[in-house]
């Protein structure tokens, strides 16, 4: 019987999708990732899987050519930078990801991050566990604009969001509820700049110290996305010498957060630990998607492969 890897921490031996796998005739096996891990270790738990259902892996082309019994690889998830996609396709594996799958779940945490900037909800918070009484105003997100980089699922769910609570949405692509503009009058329009696009050679650090400079005193930068998209020193130092008002990130380029990030001690910079997606209606659809989706996949017939085109059998 053919054997999956399941590493997604929220999924677990006996649920919901563990069962959907074993009534079709799949052997699984769980190592919930909840860390870094070593490629010899990665290697060591994907030995003899035909599949995996994965969350953020490093599947380097070293991981994914020591282990030849594998033939389709799903995030369960929509970035899939994690993974070497032209190694998988040189090696024959398909690669799947779900895209759109907690688009709503992480468009209102982008909403509630707006929200936590505009009324500096952690500092008051955390003011009140420390004793004190902290009552400095925030700012009403109604009249206010935020600049949406990135025209897919997430931000189509933030555009009408932000319009039900009276902004202006400016976006670099065209997304109902939202005025197409150039980066340049998004960065310098937006009272909060929120990102919303995939990680790729050419959009890495989209957010580097040009762009921060281009962004009003005044702004706040939000980053639901991937962390690879923020120049982290460059967003460091914009918020201590206060180029920028702050950020609020719940994705960073290493995570978890290395104790030596830059990003620590920065007042006006809260890091969450990617929660933008954790819901319980967002993990159960991307559990039970993500296990259709390798099903299909090891069959040949992948809904959601980013290389299926590429290998071959399925030109």
């Amino acid at each position: 019987m053919p054997t999956v890897l399941i590493t997604t921490d929220y999924l677990h031996p006996g649920d919901e999708v563990d069962s959907y796998l074993i009534e079709r005739g799949f052997v699984t096996r769980h190592d919930p990732m909840r860390g870094p891990r070593r490629p010899e270790d990665l290697i060591a738990a994907l030995t003899g899987a035909d599949g995996a259902l994965i969350a953020n892996e490093p599947m380097t082309g070293q991981v994914l050519a020591a282990v030849p019994t594998l033939r389709a690889v799903v995030r369960t998830g929509v970035g899939y930078d994690s993974v070497d996609v032209t190694a998988a396709t040189r090696l024959g594996i398909s690669v799947s990801n779900l895209p759109g799958i907690n688009a709503n779940a992480v468009a209102e945490y982008t909403i509630g991050l707006l929200l936590t900037q505009a009324r500096r909800l952690v500092q008051v918070a955390t003011g009140v566990a420390a004793g004190a009484w902290p009552r400095r105003q925030g700012y009403e997100l109604s009249g206010k604009t935020v600049g949406l980089i990135g025209r897919g699922p997430v931000a189509r769910r933030v555009a009408p969001l932000a319009g039900a609570f009276g902004m202006t949405v400016l976006c670099t692509g065209d997304i109902p509820g939202a005025r197409r503009t150039t980066l340049d009058e998004l960065l310098h329009e937006s009272d909060f700049v929120s990102i919303h696009t995939a990680l790729t050679d050419r959009t890495r650090h989209v957010i580097d110290a040009a762009t921060l400079a281009r962004m009003k005193p005044s702004a706040h930068l939000i980053n639901t996305a991937r962390g690879g998209l923020v120049d982290e020193p460059a967003l460091a130092e914009a918020v201590r010498s206060g180029r920028i008002a702050g950020a609020a990130l719940d994705v960073t380029d290493v995570e978890p957060l290395p104790a030596d990030s830059v990003l620590r001690g920065v007042d006006g910079i809260t890091v969450w630990s990617h929660m933008g997606g954790q819901t319980a209606e967002a993990r159960r659809a991307s559990g039970l998607d993500g296990a259709r989706e390798l099903v299909a996949a090891l069959a040949g017939k992948p809904a959601s492969s980013v290389n299926a085109h590429l290998l071959h059998g399925h030109a």
